[in-house]
């Protein structure tokens, strides 16, 4: 995924401002894919450099209004239509691979850091299915993204709670990683 296709995927909708777009990531895109003001506007630029946004009206304080081009809804279509890149880093994922290295409540210490991190998470996508759904083509997309994060938040916190128990059950002074060395 990447900022230029989510921002040609927001303007796809209707036409934004940079501020608009800006406040739109942090509403709804922050968990999948966070970008700040200072990533957004240099990339709106590039955009409409490459024919694939204009702008479409100004204001005061140099408000510029951006609209997607037919050009920027091929780009957008055309990347939906990829196959999506499962590479994506998980530094967490990783360090389960090396939690063997540490004393078993450090790892219990992790896993707790983690399960903290999901439910919040959790708590947050909760409390945005409570709210009101319009019936538009982007909210039920919305949604469907929102119940895939919901699902996985209590996956994930299932899933840390089974490990915390196999910690704790190979807990004994010849199972850490000092006494193997």
């Amino acid at each position: 995924m990447s900022l230029r296709h989510s921002l040609l995927g927001l303007l796809a909708e209707q036409p934004r401002t940079g501020y608009e777009l800006t406040r739109l990531f942090d509403e709804s895109l922050l968990n999948v894919w966070p970008a700040s003001h200072s990533q957004i506007y240099p990339e709106l630029a590039k955009l409409a450099a490459d024919g694939l946004i204009r702008q479409t009206a100004s204001g005061s304080r140099g408000k510029k209004v951006y609209a997607i081009t037919p050009e920027g809804l091929d780009e957008v279509m055309a990347w939906l239509r990829t196959e999506p890149d499962h590479s994506t880093k998980n530094p967490s994922f990783l360090r389960v691979f090396f939690l063997w290295l540490m004393e078993p409540e450090d790892a219990v210490a992790f896993l707790e850091r983690e399960e903290l991190e999901h439910e919040a998470k959790l708590r947050e996508f909760e409390a945005k299915a409570e709210l009101p759904v319009r019936d538009t083509s982007r909210e039920w997309a919305f949604r469907l993204a929102l119940d895939w994060g919901v699902r996985y938040e209590r996956e994930m916190l299932e899933w840390n709670a089974w490990a915390r128990r196999v910690i704790e059950e190979r807990r004994t002074p010849a199972g850490s990683a000092r006494a193997r060395r």
